[in-house]
């Protein structure tokens, strides 16, 4: 698989992104349909020679003109309205963790567990191992667990920072003096990418975000492993 595949189009991993391209696809045939509809009734009026200069108002048309974009509107705005609901529903996770954005790297702290705390760098180009995608990969990747409801307080020691993981549909703001929260639900175990999505400096590109998702035994063996 190509770097570009790996990067781009990498399959969803939680319900809250399937729900996401559920609501593309939904408003993208609304959006079709409104082309579509609009487009040819704009060649019809353009192609045919069919004039009436007596007609001076068309009530029924009016009416139905401003009903339909309603009805469309109220389509697009009751499934919308639902995933924003999704996003920030946050009942009872069983693990939190803590990350902090710096210029040009993140650190991570597992809050439930004693000493397990540390900094994420990305690999220089020099040291890259044949498997792994240049500008994404880190010295230190973070490990959760799948099927496990995961909290994580996001903020910043300088700049504002963006936590993103585009295949998990997150994307939460690092603020200086501000905690920000998002939720993880892996479904499947894998590898994640993301990056940095705020422009925050020169090394901006740099500070890339990486999440193996495992299942839960593997991530005890980590975790004890992490904290020797």
């Amino acid at each position: 698989m190509s770097t570009y595949a790996d990067l781009n189009l990498q399959d969803s991993a939680s319900f809250l992104m399937e729900q996401l391209m559920y609501f593309h696809d939904h408003a993208m045939f609304i959006v079709i349909m409104i082309v579509l509809s609009v487009g040819y009734t704009m060649l019809f009026l353009m192609m045919n020679k069919l004039k009436d200069y007596h007609t001076m108002d068309g009530q029924y048309l009016e009416i139905f003109w401003t009903i339909m974009p309603a009805v469309i509107l109220i389509f697009l705005v009751l499934p919308s309205l639902r995933i924003l609901y999704l996003i920030d529903e946050n009942d009872k996770p069983l693990l939190t963790l803590k990350t902090i954005g710096h210029q040009w790297y993140w650190s991570y702290e597992y809050s439930d567990f004693l000493d397990v705390e540390f900094d994420t760098y990305m690999i220089p180009q020099n040291e890259l191992k044949p498997s792994n995608i240049r500008l994404l990969e880190v010295d230190n990747r973070m490990t959760l667990p799948m099927n496990m409801l995961t909290r994580i307080l996001i903020s910043s020691e300088d700049v504002i920072h963006s936590w993103t993981i585009p295949s998990m549909g997150v994307k939460a703001d690092a603020t200086p003096g501000r905690l920000n929260q998002a939720t993880l639900w892996f479904n499947r175990p894998g590898v994640f990418y993301g990056q940095c999505s705020e422009i925050c400096g020169a090394n901006h590109s740099f500070m890339p975000i990486v999440i193996e998702s495992t299942p839960l035994h593997n991530f005890f063996e980590w975790i004890m492993n992490i904290s020797e």
